[in-house]
C-alpha cells in the first residue's frame, strides 16, 4: 500500500471507484459514512465501514462528524498507516483518462504573474472559467492578466493539484450561470512560487510523505469549503518547509454525482464572500520549524476570527494524536 487512493462516497459502488480499483500499482481505501451502501473490499480494495472505523486505534474516528466530508481524515490516516509514501486523493465520480501515472515530485517551469491568487485554469483553456474557491472579484483580474511560465531550476513539489476535463471542480455560480464542460489542453506543469495562492481541491490531487500532515480536512466548516480551505493552508505550510504546489494537465473525466446547485451556492458564497480575508490570516501567522506548531498557529487565528468552529482545534488535536502515534 505504498500508493493509495483516497475516497468518500454515500453511493453505490461507482464506475470510477471500479477503474480506481483496477489500477495497477495503486490501493483503494473508500471511506464510508452513515448514508454509505457497503462496498466488497478486494486485494485493491478497503472499504472502511463506520464499524471498521471505529475499531481502529483513532479517537478521532470517534468524535469527527457523521455526515460530513471531513470523514476522509479517516482514510488518510489508515493509509499513512498501512505504509503509504504517496495518497492520490479524489472523488467517486472522478475518472482516469488513463492508467494512473506516479508524478516525479519536482517541478522546473513557474508560473510568473504580479497577481497574489492566480486562475490555473487559463493555462490550459481559453474558456471563461475558474476553479472552485477562487475570489469572486478577481476572477475578471485574471482574465485581464493571464501568467506566463519561466524555467526554472527544478523546485520540489509538495502536493500535484491535477485538473479534471468534462464538469471540471467549479463553483456553484459557474454552474448555475455558464454550465459547460470542458477540455483542458494537456500542456506543461509548472508550479506556483512563495506568495502565490490558486484553489488547491480533493478532486485530483497528489501528495507526498512530507506533506501528509497537512491532510487534515477541517469538519466544522461545509461540505464546499473544507478542501478549500485546507489547500490556502497547505500552500503557506508547504513554503515554510521549501516545498511548492505543483499544477498538472487534467488525467482525470469528472463525471459529477446529481448536486442542489442551489444548496451548494448557499455553502460557498459565506468563505467566498471572506476568502481574502481568510488568506491574509493565513499569511499573517508566524512560523517556525515545527510544521505542527505552524499547522495550529494557523487553526488558532482562523478560530480566533469565526472563520472555523471552536471544536476544530479539539478535532486537529486529534488529527496529531493519531498521526504521531502512526509515525512512532
Amino acid at each position: 500500500m505504498k500508493h493509495c487512493i483516497i475516497i468518500t462516497t454515500i453511493h453505490p459502488k461507482s464506475e470510477a471507484i471500479s477503474v480506481f480499483e483496477a489500477q495497477p500499482g495503486w490501493h483503494v481505501v473508500t471511506v464510508g459514512d452513515k448514508k454509505s451502501a457497503a462496498i466488497p473490499s478486494s486485494a485493491n480494495l478497503t472499504f472502511l465501514s463506520l464499524a471498521a472505523q471505529a475499531k481502529l486505534d483513532f479517537r478521532l474516528a470517534r468524535e469527527c462528524p457523521f455526515n460530513h466530508y471531513a470523514r476522509k481524515n479517516i482514510g488518510y490516516l489508515y493509509a499513512i498507516r498501512s505504509g503509504a509514501e504517496v495518497i492520490f486523493d479524489t472523488d467517486d465520480d472522478n475518472i482516469p483518462n488513463s492508467e494512473l501515472i506516479l508524478p516525479t515530485f519536482a517541478c522546473d517551469h513557474q508560473a510568473l504573474t504580479v497577481s497574489k491568487f492566480v486562475n490555473i485554469f487559463t493555462h490550459f483553456t481559453r474558456e471563461f472559467v475558474w476553479p472552485r474557491g477562487f475570489p469572486f472579484d478577481e476572477i475578471q483580474n485574471a482574465r485581464r492578466s493571464p501568467f506566463r511560465l519561466a524555467k526554472t531550476p527544478a523546485a520540489k513539489i509538495g502536493v500535484w493539484q491535477g485538473l479534471s476535463d468534462g464538469e471540471p471542480d467549479v463553483d456553484a455560480l459557474f454552474r448555475l450561470v455558464l454550465n459547460h464542460n470542458i477540455r483542458f489542453s494537456r500542456k506543461k506543469a509548472f508550479f506556483l512560487p512563495s506568495g502565490r495562492f490558486c484553489p488547491v481541491n480533493s478532486q485530483n490531487s497528489f501528495w507526498q510523505r512530507r506533506a501528509f500532515p497537512y491532510l487534515y480536512l477541517p469538519a466544522t466548516v461545509s461540505f464546499r469549503f473544507t478542501d478549500i480551505l485546507r489547500g490556502y493552508v497547505l500552500q503557506r505550510l508547504l513554503w515554510q518547509d521549501g516545498l511548492h504546489v505543483g499544477v498538472a494537465p487534467a488525467a482525470v473525466g469528472h463525471l459529477r454525482n446529481p448536486h442542489d446547485l442551489m444548496k451548494d451556492f448557499a455553502d460557498e458564497v459565506p468563505f467566498l464572500l471572506h476568502i481574502k480575508e481568510i488568506v491574509a490570516i493565513i499569511e499573517s501567522v508566524k512560523l517556525g520549524v515545527d510544521p505542527w506548531a505552524n499547522l495550529f498557529g494557523i487553526y488558532e487565528k482562523l478560530t480566533a476570527a469565526n472563520f472555523v468552529g471552536r471544536d476544530e482545534m479539539e478535532l486537529l488535536g486529534l488529527w496529531q494524536e493519531a498521526f504521531m502515534k502512526i509515525e512512532r
